[in-house]
């Protein structure tokens, strides 16, 4: 853990030694002012000095928390600035707090304070067992130890919010496994709760969990991508045509997503939505126009695939990819998005097959006024999204 303790005090020195460059920069003003002004502002520091200052006011408003994921138990400790303490427990001076029969006297405290501001799941609450506390004079704090009976998970919901009185206080987060360093994490006021999937096997199916359901619900509940596919579905073929299809899209769309999630292609969502209507009106009108030329579904398929992989990558940002486990998330969300769309390919297609089975002509009439509401669709879509992209 000397690994975590050495960059949270790396951070807490810069901070102190920005803070007094800060000062510093200000110090040669002073030799172009006049003999009256420097009086005055002398006064004015005085004054100041001698009025009292809120306790949110010093120099490192920083928590820091260590958790080391072990094979039966999680490992905590928890380094607290003095004044934040003292200022929610009532303690005047906070430097009471360095010596250790207060930090003995007051541990019990400073336990009920802490412990409903720490909320680590897996797929449940966990229990923090606390251990003990100590001052840490070289940090001006105080030192929790804590404990969590827990066999190694899958995955480790973290959420704190250490001081909520100080809007501008920050805790930093070193999460081990076993003995090396695999996430550094930033709590804030507005921070969510992060999901940290942990390098096991238990981690992996974790993952799998979480992403593969996303990618099976975002494609059911996206009509542009729904759309899409029955556009292309619309004309019929053997199973063989309709499965290349469908891969063929989902080998453009992965491509894409990956690059987006990576962030080394990520173009803008005003581009992409509409782009995305565009290939929607595509289809329909390729379906109108082609009659009996070759058919290049799967090619259409591939290429807008990867304008839809941008847009999934949309969502799948927001949702937060763990880095971590970036490959495995990638993935699982893709084979989530692949079992969405051949549920919707069986669907579709097996219901098109029994309208042409009754009927050449309904078949006919079907997929032609499929293709003109598809048209429509995509239309409206297009517009809204160029035109009116607040939803006006």
């Amino acid at each position: 853990m000397g690994e975590g303790y050495r960059a949270t005090d790396t951070v807490l020195k810069r901070a102190t030694a920005d803070r007094g460059g800060w000062n510093r920069s200000r110090e040669p003003v002073a030799g172009f002012m006049s003999v009256r002004v420097r009086i005055l502002l002398g006064v004015l520091l005085v004054v100041g000095a001698a009025m009292p200052r809120p306790a949110s006011a010093h120099p490192a408003p920083f928590s820091f928390l260590d958790l080391v994921i072990r094979e039966d138990r999680i490992d905590g400790i928890l380094v607290l600035h003095v004044l934040d303490v003292a200022h929610d427990l009532g303690i005047d001076p906070p430097e009471l707090l360095l010596d250790t029969g207060v930090v003995a006297r007051e541990r019990g405290r400073a336990v009920a304070l802490v412990d409903p501001r720490i909320a680590l799941s897996t797929d449940r609450a966990l229990r923090i067992e606390w251990l003990g506390m100590e001052p840490a004079p070289d940090r001006h704090g105080v030192l929790l130890r804590f404990r969590v009976p827990v066999p190694r998970p899958g995955a480790l919901a973290v959420l704190t919010k250490m001081f909520p009185y100080d809007p501008i206080h920050q805790t930093f987060v070193n999460i081990y496994e076993d003995d090396r360093l695999r996430q550094q994490l930033i709590f804030n006021a507005d921070s969510r709760e992060y999901v940290y999937y942990t390098g096991s096997t238990q981690g992996a199916l974790a993952v799998m969990g979480t992403f593969i359901p996303s990618g099976i619900r975002h494609i059911m509940i996206g009509p542009d991508h729904i759309l899409f596919l029955v556009g292309l579905l619309l004309l019929g073929g053997s199973w063989m045509a309709l499965v290349k299809i469908v891969t063929a899209f989902t080998i453009g769309h992965s491509v894409t997503l990956s690059l987006a999630a990576l962030n080394l292609v990520t173009p803008s969502a005003q581009i992409i939505e509409p782009a995305i209507a565009l290939s929607i009106v595509f289809v329909g009108a390729d379906n109108l126009v082609r009659g009996t030329g070759r058919d290049v579904r799967a090619w259409v398929a591939a290429v807008f695939g990867l304008v839809h992989g941008f847009g999934f990558a949309n969502v799948l940002r927001e949702f937060g990819l763990p880095s971590e486990a970036l490959g495995w998330s990638l993935f699982s969300f893709n084979v989530g998005v692949e079992i969405g769309q051949l549920a919707i390919v069986v669907v579709v297609a097996t219901a098109l097959a029994l309208v042409r089975r009754r009927s050449d002509v309904m078949g006919y009439r079907v997929a032609w006024a499929g293709s003109v509401v598809v048209i429509a669709a995509g239309t409206y879509w297009f517009v809204q999204r160029v035109f009116f992209p607040g939803g006006a």
